[in-house]
């Protein structure tokens, strides 16, 4: 919990304080709620594990399932309205703004959700459907429609998504998802 707090005053200009951070950040509580949900679920209590999610969703308005798997220091700023499905993976140090979709396409077995790997940016209302992997150290856009694989340190704006290469002297420019413009 300290390293999520530690996290969330990193990459938060509005946080003021630790104290402030555990009692108020709804992103941050959906995350310590999927953490124990995933925890029932991946110890054979899928049902409690299911309550668990359903109930945070109710409290904080992100529904996160606890078949997913999530990296350290993930932080959902803002949070209302963030899905995340069953088969979806996270890495580290994932953002993701409010109104994020990681959904699937299909009604089968397997694989099915999204993967995002470590140190990526997912602009607010952005969704990111089907069994795609996104490379490491990319940035997806506010309200980007992401249906195609995308190499690690890209940028993806648009609706389908094209992938761009982010380039190491702009990291300043695309820090923040909320610019991008198609």
């Amino acid at each position: 919990m300290l390293d999520d707090i530690r996290n969330a005053r990193r990459r938060d200009p509005a946080a003021r304080s630790g104290f402030e951070i555990w009692l108020t950040y709804s992103g941050l509580h959906a995350v310590w709620g999927y953490r124990l949900a995933h925890w029932l679920w991946t110890h054979h209590l899928k049902t409690a594990g299911r309550a668990v999610s359903q109930f945070t969703r109710f409290l904080t308005g992100v529904e996160i399932h606890p078949g997913a798997t999530i990296g350290r220091r993930f932080f959902i700023d803002h949070g209302m309205g963030v899905v995340i499905g069953q088969t979806a993976e996270i890495g580290d140090d994932v953002l993701m703004y409010h109104g994020v979709t990681l959904g699937g396409t299909s009604l089968g077995d397997g694989k099915r959700h999204p993967t995002l790997g470590d140190d990526i940016v997912v602009g607010a209302g952005a969704t990111v459907l089907g069994a795609v992997t996104i490379g490491s150290h990319s940035v997806i856009g506010a309200n980007a429609v992401v249906v195609a694989d995308a190499p690690a340190h890209s940028v993806l704006v648009g609706s389908p998504a094209v992938a761009k290469p982010r380039c190491a002297e702009s990291t300043e420019r695309y820090s923040d998802p909320a610019i991008y413009v198609i």
